[in-house]
């Protein structure tokens, strides 16, 4: 049963990067997984519950491609497992272009549905403190408050750039290494 509604939120984050979130339908999301609509509205409720838990399957997946690593692989220096953390999130893989589509798409709808809007404030706010949590033990000495606010400008900065990237507007190495000068700027920063 996990995996048929596995294959559900999969399925709705292709559509939701397709087509966006107002262009999720239900019936093409049932086609999309191979399922039927009354096995979706068994899993999920409504249209809300598919958007709160799509976002939480994506959270999830980007989680998973950020941190996997090879378990015979030397351990990584904090700072090195910052670096990668976000850089992974501008890689050219089928995965992660879906998964950074479907957030932008889920992030552009948050404006005008204020269930969203919670739930991707919630969202960003984890990322953020995850991030922060890196920084920390690169800069162990750093107050809580400006680990915060170089969590807040990396991760802006990794969604804008992400979107750049994505719509053709900005080649992919370039991306990457604006984020890797800025999150060198940020540490530097942090150890003054």
């Amino acid at each position: 049963m996990a995996s048929r509604k596995t294959s559900i939120l999969e399925a709705a984050a292709r559509v939701i990067a397709r087509r966006g979130v107002r262009g999720l339908r239900v019936e093409e999301l049932a086609a999309e997984a191979g399922v039927s609509t009354a096995l979706i509205y068994y899993h999920f409720k409504d249209r809300t519950g598919i958007l709160r838990q799509t976002l939480e399957f994506i959270n999830d997946r980007a989680e998973r491609y950020t941190t996997e690593r090879d378990p015979d692989a030397p351990p990584l220096t904090p700072r090195e497992e910052l670096d990668r953390t976000l850089l992974l999130e501008l890689q050219d893989a089928p995965e992660v272009r879906e998964n950074s589509t479907a957030w932008g798409e889920l992030r552009a709808s948050a404006v005008f549905d204020d269930a969203l809007r919670e739930d991707l404030a919630r969202a960003t706010l984890v990322w953020a403190q995850e991030i922060a949590e890196l920084l920390g033990r690169v800069q162990p000495m750093t107050s809580a408050t400006a680990l915060a606010a170089a969590a807040e400008r990396l991760t802006a900065l990794l969604e804008g750039l992400s979107m750049r990237w994505l719509s053709g507007t900005l080649p992919l190495t370039h991306a990457r290494a604006l984020m890797a000068e800025a999150i060198q700027v940020e540490v530097e920063r942090l150890g003054r």
